[in-house]
């Protein structure tokens, strides 16, 4: 059961998604807490999964990931009847950063990261192409990205 975020959590939320190497006593700071409260405060948000963790961000131009495709997924009959191997196929391939169920002309939008355009030929044949139950798959190439972020509006 999560309980209700005040405003001191939210604030430490959106402090934490800025920059999460900070520590509870910078936070605590910059929040208008002592330290021991918003240690707390942090850890009661991690036990609840509201913080589902930390991580690292990278930028996937510099480490040569230069192309973003996303692909919309119609599954078979036959493929909508085995959702769980389809979702277990899809969460094997690093590539794909993002998998999301929809409703409507297609079942599933994929985004990917490739090094280019051929990258993304070869993980299109030699593997998302194999899974069991896709009909068909619509990939679009983004051109730029105008704006990426993992920050939720958590600050009212």
């Amino acid at each position: 059961m999560h309980s209700e975020l005040d405003g001191y959590d939210r604030r430490i939320l959106a402090l934490l998604q800025e920059d999460a190497s900070l520590s509870s006593a910078q936070i605590a700071e910059q929040v208008g807490l002592s330290q021991s409260p918003c240690w707390r405060r942090i850890q009661r948000m991690k036990e609840e999964g509201i913080i589902r963790g930390q991580v690292t961000l990278l930028d996937r131009k510099k480490i040569g990931l230069n192309t973003q495709i996303f692909a919309e997924i119609k599954l078979n009959a036959h493929g909508r009847s085995n959702f769980t191997e389809f979702t277990e196929a899809i969460r094997g391939f690093p590539e794909v950063l993002e998998c999301y169920v929809l409703m409507g002309s297609v079942d599933f939008l994929l985004r990917i990261v490739t090094a280019d355009i051929e990258a993304y030929e070869r993980f299109f044949f030699e593997r998302l192409s194999l899974v069991p139950g896709i009909q068909e798959v619509n990939s679009i190439v983004a051109l730029s990205e105008i704006k990426s972020t993992t920050s939720l509006p958590v600050v009212r």
